[in-house]
């Protein structure tokens, strides 16, 4: 359970607590979460989350985990943290419905893992999860910016797009 993670910036509310994945009581606000797909797009949401004292989600695309892998996502947010120690997130991985990405998710220790396969192999996966402090999450985030439009936009570009979507979120958590 290495790649970086450091639990004192970890994010839990009712929503991603692991013992609450599959069934909240009640609707809890969820950070809003930036879906990035480079190291650039990474730092740019952390430093405008860090600027604007917000915390965020920091997310992958939909089915990220089944191309591109924990790994490198474990990599990612392991450099984007040490370089923007500031910043309140919490890394999410989007493994679908791929049992096996979520288990590998799980092993490399990324905060939370979001699956949306068969209910009795996300109640087995919420359950390794728990044991390892991680959390699960059933359904994909709801609100959320995904950056993938602007893969080649420069550091200033990318930080507006942050900045104007968090500042629309504002209500929302």
């Amino acid at each position: 359970m290495s790649n970086g993670s450091r639990r004192s910036k970890r994010l839990v509310t009712a929503e991603t607590a692991p013992h609450r994945a599959l069934a909240p009581d009640a609707p809890v606000p969820v950070p809003p979460a930036i879906i990035v797909h480079s190291l650039p797009h990474a730092l740019a949401a952390l430093r405008t989350a860090a600027e604007t004292r917000r915390a965020i989600i920091l997310a992958t695309a939909p089915n990220a985990a089944r191309y591109a892998g924990p790994g490198w996502f474990g990599a990612l947010v392991a450099t984007a943290r040490a370089a923007v120690s500031t910043a309140e997130f919490t890394a999410a991985i989007d493994c679908g419905e791929d049992a096996g990405a979520a288990l590998g998710a799980l092993r490399a220790g990324i905060e939370m893992t979001l699956f949306t396969g068969h209910k009795d192999v996300a109640v087995r996966l919420s359950e390794i999860a728990a044991r390892h402090g991680l959390a699960l999450r059933t359904s994909r985030l709801s609100v959320a910016l995904d950056l993938g439009s602007e893969f080649f936009a420069d550091e200033s570009r990318l930080r507006q797009r942050c900045a104007e979507f968090l500042a629309s979120a504002a209500g929302i958590c």
